[in-house]
């Protein structure tokens, strides 16, 4: 079961729920938290040109595209698809956008921010207010095993896991297999599940929910009657399917990691949850481009408050975030064998881990019938 949901996040670092427990070399690189606030809050002041730039790049690109495609369609799909294709890789970079809106950081003005996530919302079908509730969440509960169900991928136990019944185990397995998690779960996440408002969502959170269906709607039908229905929906289709794909293969890699951090509620840190939680993902730099710099989540996730045009500039600011181990797109691979988090031996492990606890308790049981 994929789940993107969350409560609003620290709304500014300083704010940051920060425990008082030490932070060891094992578990994170030695910065106190006085250091990174005063580093990080070097570049948390936003730029109106460099969002400007960014905004004309991006969201100009992706209207060009469409444009683009419209005529493309009368000579060929062979060459509609491959621009749709282009134009999920902007997508991408347009949810950057978004989602730094929602965390107030991509302007500095407010209503600046709303009015770009609304115009960036309705190119994702994501409403911007209730995504805003709901994401904030992961930023302040990230790594706690006791917060665990909202805003992150759903991440079971060893212990939990052997302790379900066989239709959760099913349910689990089905939701962990790469077709449901990366292609039908994205799709069904922005076509289906965020045209309706969490239950415990506030009237503004609700209210942001149908708002969007009735923008979303109209911008359907609009592109429906330039392109044709048929059209429309398989280009939409391809560019939600890449998009989506790798957006949560994104998220995915951010927090499923070799080294990933989990504590129980007592033991949680907010730095060793950032530094060592999230991943620094060293991608090529047209991907970074296109992903907006979200690689670089550690950062991010220390302070959401820094705009994704100065992500890689904070993490080359200080030698310290050197020492935070990245992951390259060729071991990024190893996540997709990661299924669960052994709390014993502290990291994550595959279902097969599962099969050779068994094997054991089996041997054991055996040996001990032998013996009486």
């Amino acid at each position: 079961m994929l789940d993107f949901t969350t409560p609003r996040p620290p709304r500014d670092i300083q704010t940051a729920s920060i425990t008082s427990d030490p932070i060891t070399p094992a578990q994170t690189p030695q910065i106190s938290v006085t250091e990174w606030k005063a580093i990080v809050l070097q570049h948390q002041e936003p730029s109106v040109w460099r969002a400007g730039w960014q905004l004309l790049n991006t969201i100009g690109s992706y209207a060009l595209l469409w444009v683009l495609m419209y005529f493309s369609l009368k000579v060929s799909w062979w060459l509609t698809i491959p621009l749709a294709i282009l134009a999920g890789g902007l997508l991408i970079r347009i949810f950057i956008i978004f989602h730094d809106c929602g965390h107030g950081s991509f302007f500095k003005s407010r209503v600046l921010n709303d009015i770009v996530g609304f115009i960036s919302g309705l190119l994702t079908f994501t409403p911007y207010y209730h995504w805003r509730w709901e994401h904030s969440l992961h930023h302040a509960s990230s790594g706690d095993l006791d917060r665990r169900g909202t805003g992150d991928i759903w991440t079971m136990t060893v212990q939990e896991y052997l302790e379900s019944s066989r239709w959760k185990r099913f349910a689990y397995r089905l939701a962990r297999n790469p077709f449901i998690l990366f292609v039908v779960a994205p799709v069904f996440l922005f076509a289906v599940r965020e045209r309706f408002p969490s239950p415990k969502a506030n009237q503004r959170e609700r209210h942001s929910v149908w708002l969007m269906n009735i923008a979303v709607a109209s911008m359907v039908v609009g592109l429906c009657l330039i392109l044709g229905v048929k059209a429309f929906v398989l280009i939409q289709l391809t560019i939600m399917m890449f998009s989506g794909a790798a957006g949560v293969w994104m998220f995915y890699v951010q927090h499923q990691f070799d080294g990933a951090y989990w504590e129980r509620k007592e033991a949680w840190d907010y730095t060793a949850a950032a530094l060592q939680g999230s991943s620094f993902y060293r991608l090529p730099a047209v991907l970074q481009w296109f992903t907006g710099n979200i690689g670089f989540h550690h950062i991010h996730h220390l302070s959401p408050r820094i705009p994704n045009y100065n992500l890689e500039r904070c993490h080359r600011s200080h030698a310290i975030f050197n020492e935070v181990k990245a992951v390259t797109m060729l071991s990024s691979l190893k996540s997709l064998t990661f299924h669960l988090w052994d709390e014993q031996k502290r990291k994550l492990v595959s279902f097969g881990h599962i099969r050779k606890l068994r094997r054991g308790k089996n041997r054991c049981e055996g040996s001990e019938q032998m013996a009486a």
